[in-house]
């Protein structure tokens, strides 16, 4: 702010607060709208806006008041407190509005059910009461805390931070898919709130004009071009490569289907080290998708126990079934969770630190407090190993269980059922019928694809995703393995689908004599089971070259001895025979999964050519910006606003890195421009009079906009042609011109920026 603008007279209070108010309450709703995608909207949507709007209210009926700004903060913060007491404690609260000791000892329990809720749910979580609690609570808090920053410290930047973070939770939870309209309007309502409070802060110039006109525009324009950017190039940039070591970020499991993001991520870690005295390694489980509603497989949310204080029931098979416990040590080292992977059937879990449940119905073990990363525990199974006679002799089929897994929703697309009739119509035992499936989808009809779902728009899990896919038969393991579970229910069998790691790749270690496998992120996957009578689960691999077949010998050969100990059922022959194993089939995840070993990979040049293209783009936004600000500039003046015209001669100052201070008269500051920046003599003393005459006689003024627009114009050709080219200010003033971002008067301006 040069010194020939008028000051205003001083104000009883700060300006712009009812705009300023409004702003911080769009930014906050803004804020908070991605949390929609992980909480089921309900009474909670419309407390949060409700209060929000109400401690806004109060505080700018408040200051409106002068009331002290501590006292603001109390009223708001009693309001607040009142607020909840009503919604989540009026039967334990004083008149259903003051809180009582018994109301505040709900409140850990409240926040320990939430949170064991959010860790061990599933998105989009049922808006129960401890949940609504949190977000209700939370966002008051947010809110109070935001109005003092905003409107009594006035630091919107510091509020953007906390606004941009409380956005990011939801999609930190829930990784998934740019949500481009909730980013667009955070970004735009965070911009909205900087120019409101910057807005109150500009002095009012002569013919009533702010000073800061022109600014809204500006921003405007870096505003959109930030966001177009984040929007349309981000996504083509390549993912962040997650590296694995001391410093590396531990990855997470997904109890969903929704897998292809995570499977398509370029980055990988070592999620986890397995041995185990089996003859080969185990498959390991995090949860099982029981519920199937027609558009989405969802996690089972059942009982669960305390680890230490229950005991696993035992595995319960026929008498004839052989039954071997096998112990599996697993080392966690980049996987950060709430689900322990185990394998299955588990019957003891031992060696875990912290707080661990165990949920009997799928013997999967989650926790409510503790992690996953750093642990290090001992897995016993027991598992049924029937005969090829007994399973084709079995019937798939459960009856009394405690969740329904063979309905098959109304409206299933034809194909479903069709095929799994054509595919399975020479068998004639359940065990055929799916070993059948099994074949079909392993089969030369099939292909494994990360990237065709997307291509073709059917990379989901409800029943329209599975029959695009039976259509065009390429895909990955969700693809195969809700496919192949929903075929086995049109066929009337038990069925559903685990979520969890293949057996992974065997190294050179050994621990205990045991050949240590390590099992990457890359590794997550998702297999169908089938349960049948007198068995229990028996899981299927359909997924095209990958993991193991499920293999059954023959009576003759099944009495093989391993170094399992056999718990049930017959014993095995002294002397041992060959056993046929399945060896597992590493992951490919480029989109060709049968390439041939040797084949040449070309590289993709698309992320680097776009990250070129961001650079290019970039590199000319300032001096782009510069030139429509100055254009804008240049149109004011010459219809007669002389501060336009001497706004020009501030920016090339400032470009220049010459200091533009409030406390230097007009005249004073272009005889030091003339002086020590090659500025025009004639032009700067035509220019000075006429800032001078604008200031204390306004009339006239119009007449002389159009002659300062021509001296402001020469006045800047002449400074920059003046600037020494050894000092790089003339190339500094034109590719990252600073006048867009620092304005004349404020502290940046007066001082002499380095060469």
């Amino acid at each position: 702010m040069s010194a020939f603008e008028r000051t205003p007279a001083p104000a009883t209070r700060p300006r712009g607060e009812r705009r300023l108010t409004l702003a911080l309450y769009i930014a906050l709703l803004a804020a908070l709208a991605p949390l929609l995608s992980v909480v089921d909207p309900g009474a909670w949507t419309f407390a949060v806006a409700t209060l929000t709007a109400a401690l806004l209210a109060i505080g700018f009926v408040a200051r409106r008041l002068r009331v002290p700004a501590v006292a603001v903060t109390l009223l708001e913060a009693a309001v607040g407190a009142g607020a909840v007491t009503v919604m989540f404690f009026a039967d334990t609260a004083l008149f259903a509005l003051v809180p009582t000791p018994e109301s505040f000892g709900q409140i850990p329990v409240l926040i320990q059910s939430a949170s064991n809720e959010i860790l061990l749910g599933v998105a989009p979580l049922e808006p129960t009461r401890a949940v609504s609690f949190i977000i209700v609570a939370a966002m008051g808090i947010l809110t109070i805390a935001l109005d003092h920053v905003v409107l009594t410290a006035r630091m919107p930047l510091l509020a953007t931070i906390a606004l941009v973070t409380v956005w990011l939770i939801p999609a930190i939870a829930v990784p998934s898919g740019v949500n481009v309209l909730a980013f667009a309007v955070l970004a735009v309502a965070v911009l909205a709130l900087i120019r409101a409070e910057t807005r109150t802060r500009e002095t009012v110039a002569p013919r009533g004009r702010a000073d800061g006109a022109g600014v809204t525009a500006v921003a405007a324009a870096i505003g959109t071009v930030a966001i177009v950017g984040a929007i349309v190039a981000a996504p083509s940039l390549p993912p962040p490569v997650v590296r694995a070591g001391g410093n590396g970020l531990a990855a997470t499991i997904d109890p969903t289907l929704n897998l292809g993001d995570d499977l398509r991520q370029r980055g990988d870690v070592t999620a986890l080290r397995v041995r185990t005295n089996a003859s080969s390694i185990p498959y390991l489980r995090a949860t099982t998708l029981s519920t199937f509603t027609g558009a989405r497989w969802e996690p089972d949310r059942l009982r669960s126990v305390p680890l230490t204080e229950f005991a696993f029931d035992d595995v319960v098979a026929d008498e004839d079934i052989r039954v071997t416990e096998y112990r599996t040590n697993v080392t966690i080292e980049q996987l950060s969770s709430a689900y322990l992977p185990v394998a299955y059937p588990a019957v003891g879990v031992d060696g875990t630190e912290g707080l661990w449940r165990f949920v009997p119905y799928n013997r999967t073990v989650q926790t409510p407090q503790s992690n996953t990363l750093g642990q290090s525990y001992e897995v016993v199974t027991h598992l049924p190993r029937p005969t090829l006679e007994q399973i084709r002799g079995a019937e798939a089929r459960l009856d009394g269980g405690n969740v329904d897994v063979d309905v098959v929703p109304e409206g299933l697309p034809p194909i479903i059922e069709a095929l799994a009739l054509e595919v399975t119509a020479g068998a004639t035992n359940d065990f055929d019928r799916l070993s059948a499936l099994q074949s079909w989808f392993r089969g030369p009809d099939f292909t494994y694809s990360l990237l065709a779902p997307v291509q073709d728009g059917f990379d989901g899990e409800g029943a329209d995703a599975i029959a695009r896919f039976l259509e065009v038969r390429a895909g990955y393991c969700s693809h195969f393995a809700a496919a192949f579970a929903l075929m086995a229910r049109t066929l009337d069998m038990p069925s559903r689908i685990v979520v969890g790691f293949l057996p992974g790749t065997l190294t050179n270690d050994r621990e205990e004599s045991q050949r240590v496998a390590e099992v990457k992120m890359s590794q997550l996957h998702a297999w169908p089971e089938v349960f049948f009578e007198g068995i229990g689960w028996v899981p299927f691999e359909p997924t095209k070259s990958l993991g193991d077949v499920p293999r059954f010998l023959p009576a003759a050969i099944a009495g093989v001895d391993d170094d399992g100990e056999d718990v049930a059922g017959p014993r095995p022959t002294a002397t041992p025979t060959a056993t046929p194993s399945a060896t597992p089939v590493n992951p490919d995840f480029d989109d060709d999964a049968t390439a041939a070993p040797g084949s040449v990979q070309l590289v993709d040049l698309r992320p680097y050519l776009v990250t070129i293209g961001i650079i290019l783009v970039l590199g000319v936004t300032p001096t782009t910006l510069r030139a429509l600000r100055l254009r804008m500039l240049t149109r004011r003046a010459r219809s007669g606003d002389i501060t336009a015209a001497w706004r020009i001669v501030q920016d090339v100052a400032i470009d220049l890195g010459a200091p533009v201070p409030a406390s230097e008269s007009p005249r004073a500051f272009g005889m030091r421009l003339i002086e020590a920046h090659g500025a025009p003599s004639d032009e700067m003393r035509r220019l000075v009079n006429a800032v001078e005459h604008a200031s204390y006689a306004r009339a006239g003024a119009a007449e002389a906009g159009a002659r300062a627009a021509e001296d402001a114009e020469k006045v800047r050709i002449g400074m920059l042609d003046a600037a020494p080219t050894e000092s790089r200010a003339k190339a500094r003033a034109l590719l990252l011109p600073r006048s867009l971002i620092i304005r004349p008067g404020s502290a940046f301006a007066d001082r002499v920026a380095s060469a």
